[in-house]
């Protein structure tokens, strides 16, 4: 039975609440104060952890610091017990998030007085389970980590040695790249988080069960740790390459990798395949004895898919998933491309997954079993609460979908917050006051004033490729739409997609807090870029103590989509 996914602080002298929610790898403290607003010389939270069985509490770190009299900064990460932090929720990382038992967490409000003395509140203690896998054995959600928005990239790898040494500098050398960065098994582990090791232990558990037959279907194809375990499977395996556009070509990574897997698989068992655009779909189906799984979700079997990229990866257990996969991948090796859409895989269908209503639909849809309009009208008609979204390509491929996010941001009376890569490089979203912000490479790596340091950008090509919709994560009608699917007509009508329906508050709390990391760092980048513009410090503030100065929250109580940010998630 899965353990409580949402806990919330109880302790009645508090001054705030505390509301924590697990995700995957990560948890969300939100607090909120239960009186009215804060006093005037409250300057923040700070943040402890104890892991599992531990024995003692570890301070978050901030790298933002009150200024000294004279106005110098302190360049160092503090304690938030020394440099609080100033924010009604943060998203957390624990180091070892896979560890069994409960995390516990200690959140205190901290006062500045006259003197710029600290002192401390009553803490709220909130203890949760952040094991590894979201439902054992029935379903994991897993993410990558994206290091182009990492400052924690910088600290640990770059300074060791360049992005060149740990990435090929194009696609098609990916099969043949050595990496020689000299923390590279680190690196490589820390960049794919859970996604890559959830997509490499499926595939090693197909390898260990020497009875199991494994169908892929994959669009990029370059990652030669992927390649290697497929090679593995000889003649078990059956393998679609997408041949669309570059991937077609001769000097291809993907033609490489069809070729060698040929080889090993036998001719019969691989095939080339761009059904009436793009096979985009990224897929592993392994049925066996010891294992029937599947796995799916946004991730290309890549370098960029795996470790430069935000992605997602689904990982479903069970006869029932397996056959609606096996059934789709059927339809697409023996089916002209046009025919596909009279198949039952186009229509929903139900993955029976114990305790969690889970259903897939696989692309391309013919007009009467269409999805795009359906998704546009949940979102436009349908969204109560709260709308957060990561969408590769949203900006790009106007649709219904696109005038249904617009029409719900519109709205006062649900928060919208959201992401989509841009056409020419950089990242929208979708702020908290209902614009939509352009980020763009330039400001990870020139507008970030000290103590920060300059990101890498990963090269060139999509950063952000989710491709997920979380609709009203705190009400029972919880949902959520995502897969390898783009939410653009091509994707309904002419790729090779897979879309997920998923109605459950664990998944969709997860995928939210997701959301919630990806743009408020992008948030973050907003501010700093504007700080240095007015050429201001960027440090935290302390009390107001002239006329005219306001309190570091005044905006989380007075900007109407502000209170309800705060209100929703604590």
């Amino acid at each position: 039975m899965a353990a409580e996914f949402q806990v919330a602080g109880a302790n009645t002298k508090a001054l705030f609440t505390l509301k924590v929610h697990r995700a995957d790898g990560m948890a969300l403290l939100a607090m909120n104060w239960k009186q009215n607003a804060p006093p005037d010389d409250f300057v923040g939270f700070a943040v402890e952890y104890r892991e599992p069985n531990g024995d003692r509490f570890y301070p978050l770190k901030n790298r933002l610091a009150f200024p000294t009299a004279g106005g110098a900064l302190n360049p160092s990460q503090l304690s938030t017990l020394q440099s609080p932090i100033q924010k009604f929720r943060w998203v957390h990382f624990p180091r070892n998030a896979d560890l069994l038992g409960d995390f516990t967490y200690r959140v205190t409000p901290v006062f500045m007085g006259p003197d710029d003395a600290l002192s401390y509140g009553e803490a709220q203690t909130v203890a949760i389970e952040l094991r590894r896998e979201t439902y054992p054995g029935v379903l994991n959600v897993a993410f990558t980590r994206g290091f182009v928005a990492s400052q924690a990239f910088v600290d640990f790898y770059e300074s060791a040695g360049p992005i060149s040494t740990l990435l090929p500098s194009n696609a098609d050398a990916g099969l043949d790249f050595v990496p020689t960065h000299p923390k590279a098994a680190k690196a490589l582990a820390w960049m794919g988080f859970e996604a890559r090791q959830a997509i490499l232990d499926v595939l090693d558990g197909a390898i260990a069960d020497h009875e199991a037959k494994v169908c892929v279907i994959a669009y990029d194809l370059n990652d030669p740790e992927i390649v290697s375990r497929l090679k593995k499977l000889g003649a078990r395996l059956r393998l679609i390459v997408d041949d669309s556009d570059a991937h077609g070509e001769p000097g291809s990574a993907e033609t490489k990798a069809a070729g060698e897997l040929t080889a090993s698989a036998g001719e019969e068992n691989v095939k080339r395949q761009h059904v009436l655009n793009l096979q985009h779909n990224k897929v592993i189906v392994v049925d066996g004895p010891q294992s029937r799984t599947v796995a799916c979700g946004s991730t290309n079997f890549s370098w960029r898919g795996l470790y430069v990229q935000n992605n997602n990866a689904l990982v479903l257990q069970g006869a029932t998933a397996v056959a609606a996969y096996q059934a789709a991948f059927e339809a697409y090796w023996q089916g002209p491309p046009h025919d596909f859409g009279d198949t039952d895989s186009a229509k929903w269908t139900d993955l029976g997954l114990q305790g969690i209503d889970a259903r897939v639909a696989f692309s391309p849809h013919s007009a009467s079993n269409a999805q795009l309009a359906a998704i546009a009208e949940d979102i436009g008609k349908h969204t109560t609460s709260s709308l957060l979204f990561s969408l590769a390509f949203l900006y790009q491929t106007p649709g219904p979908v696109l005038d249904a996010i617009k029409e719900t941001t519109a709205r006062d009376d649900v928060f919208v917050y959201g992401i989509s890569d841009r056409r020419v490089g950089g990242f929208d979203f979708v702020k908290p006051d209902g614009n939509v912000a352009p980020v763009y490479p330039s400001q990870l790596r020139k507008g970030i004033p000290p103590p920060f340091s300059a990101e890498p950008t990963g090269g060139g090509g999509i950063r952000m490729h989710h491709k997920f919709v979380v609709i009203d994560f705190d009400k029972p009608t919880a949902r959520l739409y995502l897969g390898s699917y783009n939410f653009s007509s091509p994707a309904d009508r002419k790729n090779g997609e897979n879309l997920l329906r998923i109605r459950d508050r664990r998944i969709a709390v997860s995928f939210m807090v997701e959301a919630l990391r990806i743009c408020d760092h992008y948030q973050f980048r907003v501010s700093q870029s504007e700080y240095k513009k007015a050429g201001e410090p960027f440090v935290l503030r302390k009390p107001p103590r002239a006329a005219g100065e306001v309190p570091w929250w005044k905006k989380d109580y007075t900007d109407v989509r502000r209170i309800r940010d705060r209100e929703l998630f604590a």
